[in-house]
């Protein structure tokens, strides 16, 4: 039971900082169905700092560079959405389509590239991290609590301040449901969606790395993030944009994608008649199935997808 906790609040966190991401964008008014990609970029940056540091790094140092690595990277990857969206309003799914496309393609080649040139026999995309991935555990009677965890719940907090509580948030938000009205007040509303989808990708590169740190010691990037992006985008929505129902969201699919780890310490999963393929399945379908019944009820931003014009009223 104890290990189920623990894989379900991982699980949960790296959903929670994935889809509060893909909230600001929206709020803003862009749609990011490319957070996918940038969780790939994220975790790649992270992954390649990891690689750099000595295993003797002070832990706090590593935490931090690591981080820095993750958001930087995700945060110049949207940078690819923002442009296409709002520059040039292209249209946002099939930019952040391409997004998820590149970054897994990108991120697969660089690797590759970089093992080669150290080992020309290792052409893996595979990154190791054993002993740099301890700083960001503790062990509390057998259960390992990572700091992840609590930065998720301080994001968590973070988000829900910035969005209701401060005069950027309500800007944004305008900006997301009649920007043609919160031009007319003076907020710009290019920045204002430039800052909402840099969020998206500083919180998409976070949830990145610490998706490919629960439970393992290395990653073979041309796996991507095994649509943990998507899975977000779920949560998002059935938690309809709202920061604290997004984390109960994040918490049941982040149970139901633990159960896939960890069903067999249970001798009722274990010994029914399921391939192990459905456990792996549940998060997925659970998805499906609670999106066929709640989105109809859902309440978007009015503009999200809707390119800015300046000259319409």
């Amino acid at each position: 039971m104890l290990l189920l906790i623990q894989y379900t609040l991982m699980f949960a966190s790296v959903l929670m900082l994935v889809a509060l991401g893909g909230c600001f964008s929206e709020h803003s008014g862009v749609i990011n169905i490319g957070l996918e990609g940038i969780m790939v970029m994220g975790a790649l940056g992270g992954a390649l700092m990891m690689r750099t540091l000595s295993a003797d790094t002070p832990a706090v140092v590593l935490l931090v560079l690591v981080i820095l690595a993750a958001v930087l990277v995700g945060a110049v990857y949207s940078l690819l959405l923002a442009v296409a969206a709002i520059h040039f309003k292209a249209d946002q799914t099939l930019a952040g389509t391409a997004l998820n496309l590149l970054g897994t393609a990108a991120a697969t080649v660089i690797v590759k590239a970089l093992n080669s040139s150290v080992d020309s026999g290792n052409v893996s995309a595979t990154v190791q991290y054993i002993e740099q991935k301890k700083a960001f555990l503790v062990n509390l009677g057998g259960f390992e609590f990572s700091w992840f965890m609590l930065l998720a719940v301080l994001v968590l907090i973070g988000s829900y301040v910035l969005l209701y509580k401060t005069r950027f948030g309500l800007r944004l938000m305008a900006c997301g449901e009649h920007p043609q009205a919160a031009d007319s007040v003076g907020i710009n509303v290019y920045k204002m969606r430039y800052a909402g989808v840099l969020i998206s990708g500083v919180l998409g590169g976070l949830g990145g790395i610490v998706y490919i740190t629960t439970g393992v010691s290395e990653w073979k990037f041309e796996y991507g993030v095994a649509g943990f992006g998507f899975l977000a985008l779920a949560v998002m929505i059935f938690g309809q944009w709202k920061p604290t129902r997004i984390a109960l969201a994040a918490l049941l699919f982040g149970l139901f994608r633990a159960l896939s780890n960890v069903y067999t310490g249970f001798d009722l999963l274990r010994n029914l008649p399921v391939p192990s393929a459905i456990y792996n399945m549940l998060p997925y379908i659970v998805s499906l199935i609670v999106l066929a019944f709640t989105s109809g009820k859902s309440r978007a931003p009015k503009a999200e997808g809707i390119p800015y014009d300046k000259g319409l009223r």
